[in-house]
């Protein structure tokens, strides 16, 4: 069996990296396609050697742009690639442009499609990314759900019969890098001047974020005003779009920092006092090492970590306020997002509807 896998962002490359390790261990071809989507290298390539995946076997350099140049230039490029690569699946992750560009070659190509984190929802049809999402599971062949409530989600959109719930890979290897740091402590502390328990780590990228100046602004007053010190890993996004805007993150509790590397962000989100971020793949990794969350979006799409009192959701400057400086969550033992094994269950679901 051949897989080819299609990534360009940072989230899916975390994911990326357990599938390829279980692909590996039972023998399966995987070829891996960047697209380049996200072409900082702290952003890309570093995962690549921090979490011990292969490096791609094509990379596309689509780079930046609006979301239809993006999408377009990748599908553009994907028509060849699977032309030549011809897999037995295509395996697309999570929500972003190349996922949704990966899934229109291959289904035009009528080359069977896996959608892996599907079902997820925040039903904010604002979001590109929802767009992506649903777009994606309903042309994709088989729905590898992370969690019940997404299966929920699929079944209420008549893609019952296409699901299949394998937990979260993103679980798989937290574990894995998590059990790995051996009590080094992390590197934030020295690099950001930084106490361990004494401070929040923050990132903020999301357009809907970035792209208004008055709403950026008030995250800016937000974060400067918070109690301890705010280490900012500063996405080239944020950046630009803080000098656009002429926004200032000095004068108060936020210290910008570069984006760290997969393993450096656990360390460093284990040692804080909490994460204030947009980001989904941080919510999750914070409640999974059980450091509280406050989330700078109106909805999202893990909503597990609200129900259990790990996360908020907070979107003007009171709200983030409040949310970060709360006080502790409820402790709990709940594993919403599987044992992980998740990468294993993948491979053997796509290994069965392969060879029946």
């Amino acid at each position: 069996m051949k897989i080819l896998s299609v990534v360009g962002a940072r989230p899916q490359f975390v994911k990326l990296a357990p599938i390829a390790h279980a692909a590996a261990a039972r023998g399966v071809e995987h070829v891996i396609v960047h697209t380049g989507q996200h072409y900082d290298p702290m952003l890309s390539d570093v995962f690549f050697t921090d979490l011990g995946i292969p490096a791609p076997d094509v990379h596309l350099g689509a780079g930046s742009g609006s979301h239809g140049q993006q999408t377009g230039a990748i599908l553009s490029a994907m028509d060849a690639v699977l032309e030549e690569a011809r897999p037995d699946w295509v395996l697309v992750y999570g929500d972003t442009n190349s996922t949704l560009a990966g899934t229109l070659s291959a289904v035009k190509m009528h080359l069977p499609v896996a959608h892996l984190e599907a079902g997820l929802r925040s039903f904010n049809r604002a979001m590109p990314e929802e767009h992506n999402r649903v777009l994606t599971d309903h042309a994709a062949d088989v729905l590898l759900a992370p969690t019940e409530v997404a299966r929920q989600h699929l079944a209420a959109e008549g893609l019952a019969d296409r699901t299949v719930v394998v937990g979260d890979v993103m679980t798989d290897v937290l574990h894995t890098v998590r059990d790995s740091l051996t009590g080094a402590p992390a590197s934030v502390l020295a690099t950001a001047g930084v106490e361990a328990g004494e401070y929040y780590v923050a990132t903020i990228h999301r357009a809907e974020s970035t792209d208004d100046p008055e709403r950026l602004a008030e995250i800016a007053r937000s974060l400067k005003a918070l109690d301890k010190p705010v280490v900012l890993l500063a996405h080239p996004r944020l950046v630009a779009r803080s000098e656009s805007f002429g926004i200032d993150w000095s004068g108060g509790s936020v210290r910008l920092h570069a984006p760290l590397p997969y393993p450096e962000l656990l360390a460093a989100t284990m040692s804080s006092a909490g994460v204030v971020t947009d980001s989904g793949g941080l919510q999750k990794e914070a409640f999974l090492l059980r450091v509280p969350c406050t989330t700078v979006r109106t909805e999202t799409e893990w909503v597990e970590t609200v129900d259990l009192g790990w996360n908020v959701l907070a979107t003007t400057a009171e709200e983030i306020l409040a949310g970060v400086q709360r006080p502790a969550p409820t402790p709990t033992d709940a594993t919403p997002y599987g044992d992980g094994h998740a990468a294993e269950r993948v491979v053997e679901e796509l290994l069965r509807r392969t060879h029946g």
